[in-house]
């Protein structure tokens, strides 16, 4: 683990010029997807093709598994991503798991508000079923806001009578669009990428005059239990923070099979670093492996075995809950 690295990455971060006038959300989508795009790595096809309704970019390893699939919900605050923003990191993903991923380019805010997103993420799931998929051979995956869909949207298929996925996986998740976590204040100046007021403006574009603690636009406030084994990963430097701490104590408390694990010094979905930063690349070592452990699927991960695990959590607070 590179402390160079990190402080690097922070001063980096930090650089990033900032408007002075609010952007549009189409200038936002742009700027957002200049920043932030890369390719798949080598040895993952993409196509294009359709879930649930909705347009989504299909991640294939060489040599996937026959059986496993992952889907994958991409960050933006709701507001600005999409599956193309995100090819590099559904396809590191579908890379260390050896599961075909399919990434949802599910509908935006302001135009389409909230429940439009779960809805979209809802049907791509229950696409999936229709289609044949084992859910024990399903797995969830999801960053920042993808993150709180991946957790509304296995909210909403309980709800719905449909069965649960084997694992999900969340990094840096929005849970909460009340904004009452401690951190959304006290980790401000830590934080290099956001403030209070940026999270605040895309959840209003999200929610308008909506309820910002109803349980699908905000899971931290939803009743978690009959969730599937859970890993939640957050840096220690960002104001959403106690959105990971609270989403994993009460999933916990839910008997929901939960690991938990802050890095310390890290930004906001670190993992997008990937191939930069070592915790970055150690961080989806592990999500491969609990996802692809909770599939039964770990021969395809042979080619992980000459990392040295433990020596790679030096840097983490790492909590499993519930704890005794």
């Amino acid at each position: 683990m590179s402390r160079q690295q990190r402080e690097a990455l922070d001063a980096l971060l930090r650089s990033a010029p900032r408007s002075e006038t609010p952007l549009t959300p189409a200038q936002q989508r742009a700027a957002y997807a200049a920043a932030l795009t890369r390719p798949a790595p080598d040895g993952v096809t993409t196509r294009r093709t359709v879930l649930g309704g909705r347009p989504a970019l299909e991640l294939e390893p060489a040599g996937s598994a026959d059986r496993g699939r992952l889907l994958f919900f991409h960050g933006g605050g709701y507001v600005v991503g999409s599956p193309d923003t995100h090819t590099g990191l559904a396809g590191e993903l579908a890379a260390r798991t050896g599961l075909r991923t399919t990434s949802v380019d599910y509908r935006l805010a302001p135009e389409h508000a909230f429940p439009a997103a779960v809805d979209d993420g809802l049907a791509a799931y229950r696409d999936l079923l229709a289609a044949g998929a084992d859910p024990r051979d399903l797995v969830v995956a999801g960053d920042s806001a993808g993150g709180g869909l991946s957790i509304a949207t296995l909210l909403a298929a309980r709800e719905a009578g449909l069965p649960q996925p084997a694992a999900v996986v969340v990094f840096s998740p929005w849970v909460d669009m009340t904004l009452s976590g401690e951190s959304i204040r006290t980790k401000e100046d830590a934080d290099p990428l956001f403030t209070e007021a940026d999270v605040r403006a895309y959840a209003d574009l999200y929610i308008g005059a909506g309820d910002r603690s109803h349980p699908l636009a905000s899971p931290v406030f939803a009743d978690l239990a009959g969730l599937p084994p859970l890993l939640v990963q957050v840096g220690a430097n960002e104001v959403l923070l106690d959105d990971a701490v609270r989403l994993a104590g009460r999933a916990g408390a839910a008997d929901v099979e939960t690991t938990l694990e802050i890095g310390s010094g890290l930004p906001h979905v670190y993992q997008l670093q990937h191939g930069r930063l070592d915790e970055a690349d150690a961080a989806l070592d592990r999500a491969a492996r609990f996802l692809a452990g909770h599939l039964g699927h770990l021969g395809h991960l042979d080619h992980l075995d000459h990392l040295d695990h433990l020596g790679r959590l030096d840097h983490l607070g790492r909590l499993d809950v519930p704890v005794s």
